[in-house]
């Protein structure tokens, strides 16, 4: 499985050239949602050309690629929207840390969506471009992740989107990719506990790759979500028009999710190392166990081999002074039973008295 995906252009190849990424059976939808103070109109777009009569509208207009985009399709929308070359190249190019660039009157922004699928952790990367009334948003994925961002602003008396500029909704779009991770971290402590139980009771080798596998899902969660607070951080501190001071208590919010959500994945992160150093100590447990109990049984079994061994010895001429007198005497294999019960009973008891079985 391969954990870290990227689409990367051949070397040598000129910035801002957008390359065809691999192909995918899922299929492309733009939607759009125009809104005011009075009015939220949605629209499904057939085509990037479709957005023109919304350009001059003294409105704000959130545009939603969902799907695998296109070179040609995000030509078009940069050219409608004067996107930069670099940023265009960057959604396409997907695996981007994330991040905030600045483009003279644009915003660009990279984050990346954690999704547990079938416990497994996916990555998605999502890409913003904020102007002054306008958000075009790209979204790998076939469904909308923001759709209750969309339920929320057809609410007739929620104000809060309609009455404020377009960085509040860059806000809750944020909003909405850091709080996925709360979820998915939920599963990782489900899967934590499911772990642990299975240390306590008899662990196998399903339970260390189980375990190895965790570990590096976590890392790979870190990887994101560390530079995903540093990209909250920065935003907070950019001065530029396009965030407004009413906007950052919300962006301070925000910032106060990533922490929670980095101090419960480190938290993970060192519950799933004491969970292998754990099932490390089981395993040397379990095998010094099984030693201990073979090394008894060998011992018991020595005297009575060295007496078998000593009366195997045939050694039976009755003329003989040296020769053993028992291998003529009638009672003497049932005496030689009870010689070898007698020291296995006295070497159980020596043992238990010792702790030792």
């Amino acid at each position: 499985m391969a954990y870290f995906r990227k689409h990367y252009h051949a070397p040598g190849t000129a910035p801002g050239t957008l390359v065809s990424a691999p192909e995918s059976p899922l299929p492309l939808s733009i939607e759009l949602l125009d809104y005011t103070g009075e009015r939220v109109e949605e629209l499904a777009l057939r085509s990037a050309e479709d957005c023109k009569p919304f350009l001059d509208r003294a409105s704000k207009t959130w545009i939603q690629v969902n799907g695998p985009v296109d070179p040609q399709t995000l030509r078009n929308l940069g050219e409608l929207f004067d996107l930069h070359d670099l940023a265009l190249e960057d959604v396409l190019n997907a695996g981007q840390r994330p991040k905030v660039d600045l483009y003279d009157d644009q915003m660009f922004i990279t984050t990346a969506l954690p999704v547990y699928h079938e416990g497994r952790l996916e990555t998605t990367q999502i890409s913003l471009f904020v102007g002054e009334n306008y958000l075009i948003g790209f979204c790998p994925l076939a469904t909308d992740p923001f759709e209750p961002i969309r339920k929320r602003m057809r609410q007739p008396n929620n104000r809060r989107f309609v009455t404020r500029e377009i960085d509040y909704l860059l806000y809750a779009l944020l909003d909405l990719i850091i709080d996925e991770g709360f979820p998915v971290l939920e599963q990782f402590g489900d899967e934590l506990e499911s772990l642990e139980a299975e240390l306590l009771e008899r662990p196998d080798q399903e339970t260390l790759g189980a375990i190895h596998r965790l570990k590096r899902e976590l890392l790979i969660m870190r990887r994101m979500l560390w530079p995903q607070r540093e990209m909250i951080n920065s935003l907070m501190r950019i001065e530029d028009h396009l965030v407004r001071p009413d906007t950052l208590v919300y962006l301070r919010d925000c910032h106060d999710h990533t922490v929670q959500i980095m101090e419960l994945l480190e938290s993970f992160r060192d519950m799933a190392t004491g969970m292998l150093d754990i099932y490390l100590s089981s395993v040397s447990n379990r095998t010094n166990e099984t030693m201990r109990v073979l090394t008894i049984i060998a011992t018991i079994f020595i005297p009575l081999t060295f007496i078998v061994g000593v009366y195997g010895m045939n050694f039976g001429n009755p003329d003989n002074p040296w020769a053993m007198p028992e291998l003529r005497w009638t009672y003497g294999y049932p005496m030689v039973w009870v010689l070898m019960i007698g020291v296995t009973a006295g070497l159980v008891w020596f043992f238990r008295r010792r702790h030792w079985l």
